[in-house]
């Protein structure tokens, strides 16, 4: 039976596929970090507290667009150019060697706004304690080596070691924060146990792998970072359009109103990862197919897009019916206010899928220039738009807000297509 279905369903070409890899690799990764934020939720709260629990994300929230600074767009750069350098050891170990300096000079910085903000500006008031502490995530973040494995197409060991980071960062919790008082160390740990199991995978890319260290060339330096300048705007648009509620909401609502927000709303971005992970997985084997034969690439894309749109419907339609169950296993209580904003925002993933066809339409062309704008007009809409609807109703007017976000951005990216690569639309949708 298993041969007859063999030859209906090729299963070893299917795995061997590089976009099915890539996506399984991946989804490993971002499961695992699902899974445990899921476990480490209801031990949080019940450990620090609602408020405290929403002055750690605050905290997290603020440090996450920090590293996007860190990162600076060599999540979308490097993988492309350490695949082009694989089979020449030195130009890999000279374009290594200057990413990491890069990232590392580029978490230093972030580090000295942050200290600037709370010691010169007295910005940060009520979390300030929580935000120095997390500043470890960005060193986390600067030597994580996931570009490299991309590029080299060899994920298997960098999920795992995702893994084990998340697990001991969950046994921290455990071992370590007990009361309200400890909230300061839930970060840190984050970020010390990533930095950690970094640092030993940089000890395997140098030992086994044979890629050298060399001294940072601050002109190569520079030269990638101007290159990446507008993948960089485009990704701190992104997030401050997708993430950037929390911050919104400190303004305007206290530490308990903040605390059942970002449980649902953590539930939400969690979710949300399905369309952003899809064209992760996809892009290595759509931009191959781009260049190669454009007309099996929009076959592949619009068999794509409409598999994720089903996907992403079915995602959004279980949240919404499992709302409550989900807060309540979450929280160990039932919180109506944070149920009701799941509800809201569990459409947030189908929405989200609406951009994917447009997003791999401009990545594949290396529409940078339409990508940057398209990521700024949705930020500008989401901070006004989620300003004023918070302003007047709270945290379901952030909702509101960030749902319309969605709509906006899927128009704005169509809208911009049309203008200047109408063939690209015609292709996907014809």
């Amino acid at each position: 039976m298993f041969e007859k279905l063999n030859q209906l369903i090729p299963f070893g070409n299917f795995i061997r596929n590089k976009s099915i890899q890539n996506f399984i690799f991946l989804a490993i990764i971002q499961s695992s970090n699902v899974l445990i934020s899921i476990i480490s939720v209801p031990l949080l709260i019940q450990s620090i507290g609602v408020d405290q629990f929403g002055l750690v994300n605050l905290a997290l929230s603020v440090i996450i667009l920090l590293n996007i600074l860190v990162g600076f767009g060599y999540n979308l750069s490097a993988p492309r150019e350490v695949a082009v350098s694989q089979n020449d050891k030195t130009a890999l170990s000279h374009l290594v060697s200057n990413i990491f300096s890069a990232k590392l000079i580029l978490a230093l910085l972030a580090s000295v706004l942050v200290l600037g903000g709370i010691f010169v500006f007295g910005l940060f008031e009520g979390y300030q304690v929580i935000l120095i502490y997390s500043m470890m995530i960005l060193f986390s973040e600067a030597t994580l080596p996931l570009w490299f494995f991309q590029g080299m197409e060899k994920m298997k060991l960098i999920s795992i070691a995702n893994i084990f980071s998340k697990l001991l960062f969950l046994m921290g919790i455990v071992l370590f924060i007990h009361d309200p008082d400890q909230s300061q160390w839930v970060n840190f740990m984050m970020g010390f146990f990533g930095l950690g199991i970094n640092l030993l995978l940089l000890g395997y890319i140098h030992g086994v792998m044979e890629i050298r260290f060399f001294r940072p060339e601050f002109a190569t330096i520079w030269k990638s970072l101007t290159e990446n300048i507008l993948l960089f705007f485009s990704n701190l648009a992104s997030y401050i359009s997708i993430s950037g509620g929390l911050i919104i909401l400190s303004f305007f609502s206290p530490a308990s109103t903040l605390g059942m927000y970002s449980l649902a709303e953590k539930v939400a971005m969690v979710l949300r990862l399905f369309p952003a992970l899809i064209v992760q997985a996809i892009f290595p084997n759509a931009s191959k197919l781009y260049q190669e034969d454009q007309q099996a690439f929009f076959k592949f894309l619009r068999n794509t897009y409409g598999k994720v749109l089903f996907g992403g419907l079915l995602i959004s339609l279980g949240t919404f019916g499992a709302a409550p169950w989900i807060i309540k296993v979450l929280s160990r209580s039932d919180l109506e206010e944070s149920t009701q904003f799941l509800k809201i925002l569990a459409f947030l993933p189908f929405l989200a899928c609406l951009n994917v066809g447009n997003i791999t339409l401009m990545l594949v062309a290396d529409l940078k220039n339409l990508l940057f704008k398209a990521s700024w007009m949705m930020c500008l809409y989401m901070v006004s738009i989620s300003a004023i609807l918070t302003s007047q109703l709270g945290p379901l007017g952030l909702c509101y807000g960030i749902l319309s976000t969605e709509v906006v951005a899927f128009f704005i990216c169509l809208v911009l297509l049309y203008q200047r690569k109408k063939h690209l639309l015609l292709g996907l949708f014809s």
